[in-house]
Order: C-alpha cells, then structure tokens, then sequence
C-alpha cells in the first residue's frame, strides 16, 4: 500500500511538472483532467525511484508522523475526574497524572448527548444529524452503519497516511448483520438477534471505515441483546443461550442487562480487561513488527456505561461503591496503556487523547450523588441525554511529551467532531472539500499558539432525538432551540424530579442561558434578550443549512 501511495504521489507530481518536448518518446496517460503526456524514459525513472521508495516506505511515512491513541471512554462525566472536579470521591491517579503531563481542556463537548451519533461524529468530523437515522442509537443486529460506504472517516485518513489502524472495544455506529437466506437485517431486539447466520461477513464495521484490525462488540458491551465478541467481520464464537441475570450482580448500577442472548466466551465482568489485553497486544506486535510504521489506536472502553461490572481485581477498589469501582477500573486501563507506550519506547512520539461520549447516566448521577457525595456531573446542570451542560460537556485530555506543555489548560470551545481536524494537522493530512464539515483544528491551542483567540465561530450540540433537539454556542451565550432538556423528562422522572428547575421564560419558542453569568443554566433569558435569541436562532439555522 505504501509503495503505491508513494507512487502515485510521485507520478502525480511529475505530471503536474512534467511538459512534452518534441524529442521524446510519449505515453498519453488518458484524457482525465490533470493528466500530462509524460515520457517513456521518465515513466521508467520514476518507477525505479518508486521501487527505492517502497524499500524505505516505512521511513518515509513516519518522518515528522507522531503514534496517535485515543481512548474514548463511556458515560463517564465532567465531574467523574479528580483532575476536574475537586470534590470527587473517586482516586483517578492515571488520569490526573495525564492531565498533569499535558493539556485539560475545561470546554469541551461531546457532538451528542448519547453514543451512536457521537461516534458517528468522532469518525468523520460532521454532526450526525446531518445524515440519514442521525439520531439513532443501535441495538442487536440493528443497521446499516451510520457511516456510508466511502465515507471519509479518520482511520481512512491516516491509513491513506500509511498509518496501520486499529479499534479495541465498543463500536455502536450501526452495522449489516445477515440472515441464512443472505438478507440484511436490521432489527434491534431480540428477534433481529435471533436471525443472524454467523457464518457470513458483517458488513459496515470498522473494517469497512478505514480500520485494518477490530475487535470488540456490536453495541453496548455488556447492555445490549447481543452479548458475543466481534473479531474483524466475524463473530467466531456465537451465543449459545439467554444471559442468566442471577448470576450477576446486584445493586443499585447493576440494572442495565438486556435479557440477551451470550456467548460462552463471554464474561461481563471483565470486559474492559479483555479490551486491554487486545489493545496492548496490537501495540506491541506494531511496535515489533513495524516499528517504523505509525499506528493509530481507537481505544473504545465499556466503562463507565451502566451496569457497574467492575473487573473482579477491582471490586472494593474504592469506598465509594461499584460505580466508583468502576470508574478507578477505567484509571486503571488508561495508565496500562500509558505503560505500555512507555515500555515500547514510543511513548514521546505518540499523542494520547482522552475523552467520553457524553454525560453521565441518571441512576449513577442519582445513587452517586445520594449514596456516596459524588456528583459525576459536576458542576454543571443535567445529565446523558440532556441538552445542558452536563449531557455533553465532558473531560478532554491530551498528552504528548516535548510537544504539549505539562500542566496547561485551555478554555477554548471544542467538540469531539474536532479530533480530525486537528489530526490531520498534526500528520499533514488533507481533509477534502466538503468533509468534515463540522471539524476545526485545536492543535494551535494544544501548543498554546492560539493567544487565547477563539478557534470556533460557534459549536452545535445534538440532543437525545436528533435534529429535533438542537442546540448552539457562541461565546458565553447557549441557546437551545426547544423547551425542556431536549432528553430527559424532569417533571416525570422518579430519579431526576428533585432535580427539576422552573422555566423562567416557559412561552419561548426556546431556551438562552448566558453560561458566563449562570453556568448552572438556571435563567431562561429567551424574552429578556430577544435580539441575543434571534442571533442565535438564525444562527443554528445557517450553520444546519
């Protein structure tokens, strides 16, 4: 692959330079656009310089191109860090020292407030609302991938950097199950489960958007109606029965199960382990193998998604419950992975980021708060699902020695859609006209060259249904375009009801907050600024066109 990359960006610039002369012999390289008529004698110059190239491929790709790992966590809340909430009850050391060794960004968002559509956005740079079934959330056998066939994803883009890719862990972007007579199917629950022939190929997975290496789940690990691990396109070792929920856990965070169909190979409590182990051993084999080849690492953990199965090793680990378990497990496998890059002698020239997919779910936020004096949404107003605060804005860390400054912050306004911008940045990628729509670059402000001035014109956020739930910042100003949080329903929710705030401007065709002044999204100011109101509605509507 290497060597037909370096080939064609070799023809490619010799014909851009390359001019007919009278006395040389022609080749017409086709009529296309852009094409010169280059000479034999050239052609086969650049074909034994391309040969030299292919020799040295790996050298070539990994000049000036950094290692880059992202673990991207589940559920896991603003308040959850010890790095930023002062107040948790929960020791993240791994994290903490993250933080310490890079940049915490005290801004930053998920594009949704639930998983699907935000990986979706991870991936590609663009919203997911923007796409057909944009606010869906898979489950079972349900498909297709949200990720259209020829895409432009991120793993795509580094591949065709001469990167080797790899994802460990949870995908949840959709996919094509098929049944025995070769038919999609495409039906969350458990009759869609029930259909799947595992002797056919699963299409629309991360082997299909620019991943060399997968293994991990369908959905959600250890929540979902399908509980059997997914290697490459195959799940190798089916279900054989229904998932006996007695012989779980019990408590409060242990509620989550779908009575599903597992496999006998696999363990819910110790999922996240096995994700590691995957992790770890795809970076070592890398590292052995192809050491002048960089890698980029999607590391998808269960954590901290209900049910709390913390790892057996784990259980007690804290003295704040499973949950609290749960979240020390998550530290726990980041600082593996730090570890390992250490060992293996890559670690200053690999970037690590740190992030999760949205805000924390309610029965952990509720029995955390009232069990243990942890608030994993802290400081902010709402939880997973909600359009405020706390539904989205989430913990974003990066790492990477000699690059980014030890113990810097930045207070720039950043969603996850952002990561392949600023990917592409670093390795010197190009994103084609028209990808990534939703994409901007936070390498200045992870070096700290942006003087504090704004990256983002503004930053769109996707609530629990899709386009219907849409919201918009700018600056210090928030505004939902809708009432309620766009998610949960406070008024009738058992868990959430003490949690429930008066609308201050309830006739409002929406809802603004000046977060500067009201961080906790306490006074709908829609009536009280209406020119501040129509800026920002007009403004959510261009940036949807």
């Amino acid at each position: 692959m290497l060597l037909s990359f370096h080939l064609f960006q070799v023809l490619r610039s010799a014909s851009i330079e390359r001019k007919p002369t009278v006395n040389d012999t022609h080749l017409q390289c086709g009529s296309y656009p852009g094409f010169r008529i280059l000479s034999m004698k050239k052609i086969l110059t650049l074909c034994a310089a391309a040969v030299c190239l292919g020799l040295l491929a790996g050298n070539l790709a990994t000049a000036g191109q950094p290692n880059i790992v992202f673990i991207l966590a589940d559920d896991l809340g603003y308040g959850d860090l010890a790095c930023y909430n002062p107040e948790s009850e929960i020791p993240t050391p791994n994290l903490d020292r993250m933080a310490a060794e890079g940049i915490r960004f005290t801004d930053a968002h998920s594009p949704c407030t639930v998983c699907t559509p935000t990986r979706f956005s991870l991936m590609t740079g663009q919203m997911a609302f923007r796409v057909p079934n944009g606010g869906r959330v898979f489950s079972g056998a349900g498909g297709p991938s949200l990720i259209a066939p020829d895409k432009f994803t991120l793993p795509g883009m580094l591949r065709d950097q001469g990167y080797k890719t790899a994802c460990f862990g949870k995908w949840h972007i959709g996919l094509t199950f098929y049944d025995a007579d070769g038919e999609p199917i495409h039906k969350g629950g458990p009759d869609g489960v029930s259909r799947i022939d595992y002797s056919r190929d699963i299409d629309g997975g991360p082997l299909d958007c620019g991943f060399d290496e997968f293994f991990g789940t369908a959905c959600c690990p250890t929540t979902d109606w399908l509980y059997a691990y997914m290697d490459g396109k195959q799940i190798p070792v089916p279900p054989t029965g229904t998932l006996d929920k007695s012989t779980l856990p019990k408590h409060p965070y242990a509620n989550d199960n779908r009575p599903g169909e597992v496999a006998p190979d696999f363990d819910l409590e110790e999922v996240d382990i096995k994700f590691l182990e995957k992790s770890q051993q795809f970076l070592r084999t890398q590292v052995k193998e192809s050491p002048d080849q960089p890698f980029f690492l999607l590391h998808s953990t269960q954590a901290v998604h209900l049910p709390s199965f913390p790892g057996r090793k784990f259980k007690g680990a804290t003295q704040s419950g499973p949950h609290g378990d749960f979240i020390f497990e998550l530290d726990y496998v980041v600082g593996e992975l730090l570890k390992t890059l250490e060992e293996l002698g890559v670690d200053d020239n690999t970037i690590v980021m740190f992030s999760s997919d949205n805000g924390p779910e309610v029965p952990a936020v509720y029995h955390m708060r009232h069990d243990h004096g942890h608030d994993g949404a802290r400081p902010w107003r709402g939880v997973k699902r909600d359009n405020y605060e706390g539904g989205h804005r989430v913990p974003l860390i990066a790492r990477w020695p000699g690059k980014i400054a030890a113990g810097s912050t930045s207070d720039q306004l950043t969603s996850l859609t952002d990561v392949v911008a600023t990917v592409a940045e670093i390795t010197g990628a190009t994103v084609p006209s028209g990808d990534a729509e939703d994409s901007y670059s936070m390498w200045p402000a992870m070096t700290g060259s942006d003087d504090d001035t704004p990256i983002r014109p503004y930053l769109l956020m996707q609530g629990f249904a899709g386009k219907k739930w849409l919201a918009i910042r700018q600056g210090k100003w928030k505004y939902l375009a809708h009432q309620g949080s766009g998610g949960n329903n406070y008024e009738t929710h058992p868990m959430l009801k003490e949690y429930a705030l008066p609308n201050t401007a309830p006739s409002a065709p929406g809802q603004l907050f000046d977060l500067e002044s009201d961080p906790g999204e306490t006074t709908n100011l829609a009536l009280e600024k209406p020119e501040v109101a129509d800026h920002m509605s007009q403004l959510l509507r261009s940036a949807i066109e």
